[in-house]
């Protein structure tokens, strides 16, 4: 029996491939000789190739942004499902949208976990670490095998505000629009450090076996879990926590043990265990410099508006209020420097009580706010057409 789903889905997606075997070279001084890029769409593009959205993935997502994949669970759709479809913010009927998988990722790009030509074994701790640039001189190729030479929008939450902001910089006349939602114009050193505690619990698990633990047949299970629940209640906030699990017991009384007591507990528990059956060690740790090394303005005197003077596009930055990783302070940064660089920008501080996992969430004011920005994209990109 064929799957029925929601009338504003993208329905059943099939990822994609691009193979590129033109060498890129890297920030860190090395160069892939040749790399894949999987990445999904949705909508159609149409016939002046000008209606094109990019998704930018965040530090754990991967390219399946919406809608469903064969053989899957019907319940957990892509990871910004409730933004993108037929009638959505972000509107399949007038958007051609598109995600990819990032270099260095575990879900079918070339990452530590791909096989490295030169020895026929997995890269493993072996592959470069990559950056924001770099993952957007990528993204670029693919635009360029897709026929896109300008993208309608770029945007992303998180690391993917980030690279929506790269892409402004490296790219100006790329982009026509750069939606920026919980980001911030380079890590504080509380975020670095959070990162730095992270990537210290992956790689003292003695599974870990310097990164080459594929050849063992094992995973760093403690470690990455570690990682993983200590990331998770960074994207969490107080008061939805507090709502959320209180100081409740499992068992409504203390077992004066070290097992699983507390509703909290329990909850991170699930969440590290469920996140080391999908995600690679090694390309957590790589993901995590990824965003440590993110500083625009350093290539420019540290002065971000400087960075962003080179920037054509039109702007929309948005923050969220209960958000202490990356805080609507952050924003504000972004915000005064585009100012100071003449660029248009609008600005949205929204209240949630979801921290930072804010962004992916169907706020109604939120999705309202995305709505409205992007009607008027795609009222441009229609009277271009036209």
């Amino acid at each position: 029996m064929a799957a029925s789903f929601p009338p504003d889905s993208v329905g059943l997606i099939t990822p994609q491939t691009l193979y590129f075997d033109e060498p890129l070279a890297l920030d860190c001084g090395r160069t892939l000789a040749n790399y894949d890029l999987v990445y999904e769409t949705y909508g159609t593009l149409n016939a002046d190739h000008s209606n094109a959205v990019l998704i930018c993935h965040a530090l754990s997502g991967d390219h399946h942004v919406a809608g469903y994949h064969e053989d899957a669970d019907l319940s957990k759709p892509g990871w910004w499902d409730n933004c993108i479809g037929p009638g959505k913010p972000i509107d399949t009927n007038q958007f051609f949208v598109v995600c990819c998988n990032n270099l260095g990722g575990c879900k079918g790009s070339t990452g530590p976990t791909a096989i490295n030509p030169e020895n026929l074994k997995p890269y493993g701790p072996d592959f470069p670490i990559v950056t924001v640039k770099d993952w957007v001189h990528s993204q670029a190729r693919l635009a360029d095998r897709l026929g896109i030479q300008q993208w309608a929008a770029i945007m992303g939450g998180s690391l993917g505000g980030m690279q929506a902001m790269q892409w402004t910089i490296s790219f100006p006349d790329r982009v026509r629009h750069a939606l920026v939602i919980a980001a911030a114009p380079r890590l504080s050193a509380q975020n670095i450090a959070f990162n730095e505690v992270a990537r210290q619990a992956i790689l003292s698990d003695p599974d870990f076996h310097y990164g080459h633990y594929y050849d063992f047949g094992v995973v760093p299970r403690r470690g990455l879990m570690i990682a993983r629940m200590l990331g998770h209640i960074t994207y969490l906030s107080e008061e939805g926590m507090r709502a959320k699990f209180g100081r409740e017991l499992r068992e409504g009384r203390p077992n004066f043990n070290f097992d699983t007591e507390f509703e909290v507990e329990s909850y991170l528990r699930h969440q590290g265990k469920a996140f080391v059956d999908r995600f690679d060690a090694n390309t957590y740790l790589l993901m995590t410099k990824t965003l440590d090394y993110f500083d625009p303005a350093a290539d420019f005197d540290r002065d971000l508006s400087a960075a962003f003077h080179r920037a054509l596009a039109r702007f929309l930055v948005i923050s969220f209020t209960s958000d202490w990783r990356f805080s609507p302070a952050r924003s504000r940064e972004i915000v005064r420097a585009l100012v100071r660089a003449g660029r248009e920008v609008s600005y949205a501080e929204l209240p949630s009580e979801y921290g930072h996992d804010a962004f992916l969430m169907p706020i109604p004011l939120y999705h309202e706010i995305l709505r409205s920005y992007l009607i008027r994209v795609a009222r441009e990109v229609n009277a271009h057409a036209s």
